[in-house]
């Protein structure tokens, strides 16, 4: 562990104040002592920067799969009060509502035959990898639809189930979007790009579950051991991106405005009731419902290749829920008993909700919300539940993924994607790519072990495990 950090318990940690100039609060870590033989000292930096901002509550927090990122660190959580605090787009990243869905089959593991045929069907429909495109270019009124009504709207043209939107973090869709902050740009390189899966770690998976932990939490999602399932991780490509670009420099701007020192250029931020904060938001809620459409047209494809080629009805595919980790959001929560309205920034960190709490769904109230934490290329993945710890401790937040290692350049210089796909394939788990080197760049040595990281926020109770999903199928960008 680096010094300055002082031990809480075995899997909690204090980023004491003074660790950077200027902390109003300590930062607090989640993290066990294997895992923080990697931890890097600029991502406990950049946490320790966010305990920095105007308004910011109770702690900067940092997730197990904590990593260096843009401005705040990947794994990074920190809750601004609304009357005084600030919003950041370091604080959402680049890839606004990147996040992650699981939809179940009624095919067991044990009937189901195929996959090699199953994902090359897969690849070839789902637009896959940089630059890629649609089957649709969406009009400009269309996208406006789809930027102010997101998953609703693909549903309501045929993507889907109405019982879709229900099983969707804000039933998808962000009411405070509002197009008119989102440029001409952003909006030519978001009409083709509705439907496709993008590049990176993003990744349509065929999985199976392996174990359940939880009988009745598995049960009230609609989970059961060895059933088939599909998990989505994309978002907003590069419309959310282009947002996300467009308003750094407004933000830059607005920090020098309003006088708000920072320690790093890249938390540029504003008052979250200022004309450039507001604008900022309303054009992050316009890209987040784009990413929500998005995910809900690739699971529209999904469906009807398995329908046509397995004989599975369409309406019997049900969708588990559907997460985002790169948003803020305006939420209250009770801080030192008090209730406070606060915008809550997720950066590489899934919203977790206790049973009970507003916004999950109501047939979920008495378990929590599902959450979904995909693994790194052909290891484990877990579907787990929202916890009322989570809301204690973390503003309801807890980790997105296994968290890299190393960088994409790294893991291509000390991997073969040709010898990791073999590898793979035999462990039974068939992976189709735009290369090897996308293969190589994704490589399951260059992530945390996502049963670590899982296992570190079951044991902080922040989520709770309920399923082991494993793959036996992938496809990226």
């Amino acid at each position: 562990m680096l010094e300055g950090l002082n031990k809480i318990s075995d899997i909690e940690w204090e980023v004491r104040k003074g660790y950077v100039d200027d902390m109003a609060v300590p930062g607090r870590i989640f993290l066990s002592e294997s895992l923080g033989e990697n931890l890097e000292e600029g991502a406990v930096k950049q946490l320790a920067n966010v305990a920095t901002l105007p308004g910011i509550v109770k702690y900067s927090l940092g997730m197990p799969d904590i990593h260096w990122g843009y401005g705040f660190p990947i794994g990074g959580v920190g809750a601004f009060d609304v009357e005084d605090g600030i919003i950041s787009p370091g604080g959402v990243g680049f890839d606004i509502n990147c996040g992650v869905r699981l939809i179940t089959t009624p095919l067991k593991k044990d009937e189901f035959s195929g996959i090699k045929r199953l994902i090359n069907t897969l690849f070839s429909t789902v637009p896959t990898g940089v630059g890629n495109v649609a089957p649709k270019k969406f009009s400009d009124s269309e996208l406006e639809d789809i930027m102010r009504e997101g998953a609703s709207w693909a549903v309501k043209e045929g993507y889907g189930m109405p019982d879709d939107v229900k099983s969707c973090e804000e039933n998808g869709m962000m009411k405070e979007a509002s197009t008119e902050h989102v440029s001409t740009k952003a909006r030519q390189r978001g009409r083709p790009q509705c439907g496709t899966l993008g590049s990176g770690n993003h990744f349509l998976e065929v999985q199976y579950a392996a174990e359940i932990m939880d009988d009745e939490a598995a049960k009230a999602f609609g989970i059961e051991k060895d059933q088939v399932c599909f998990m989505i991780h994309c978002g907003s490509r590069g419309l959310g991106h282009q947002v996300c670009t467009d308003h750094l420099g407004t933000i830059e701007n607005a920090t020098k405005k309003y006088g708000i020192k920072i320690p790093d250029r890249q938390l540029a931020c504003a008052p979250v009731k200022s004309p450039e904060g507001e604008a900022y938001f309303g054009a992050m809620a316009a890209s987040a419902n784009y990413a929500w459409a998005n995910r809900q047209m690739i699971t529209h494809m999904v469906r009807e290749v398995i329908e046509r080629d397995f004989g599975v009805d369409y309406n019997e595919m049900k969708l588990v829920y559907d997460v985002t980790h790169n948003v803020a959001k305006i939420e209250t929560h009770v801080v030192d008993g008090k209730k406070m309205e606060l915008c809550v920034h997720r950066k590489g960190a899934t919203r977790a909700f206790g049973p009970g709490s507003p916004g999950i769904p109501k047939d979920l109230t008495a378990i929590g919300q599902p959450v979904i934490i995909p693994g790194s290329m052909g290891t484990s993945s877990y579907l787990l539940k929202g916890t009322q710890t989570a809301m204690e401790k973390t503003f309801g937040s807890t980790c997105h993924g296994a968290g890299r290692l190393a960088s994409r350049s790294s893991a291509k210089k000390s991997h073969s994607g040709a010898d990791i796909r073999q590898d793979l394939l035999d462990r039974g788990i068939f992976v189709r790519a735009t290369s090897n080197k996308v293969i190589a760049e994704e490589a399951p040595e260059v992530y945390k072990p996502s049963s670590e990281v899982v296992d570190i926020v079951h044991r902080a109770g922040l989520s709770m495990k309920v399923a082991r999903l494993e793959p036996i199928g992938v496809i990226k960008g």
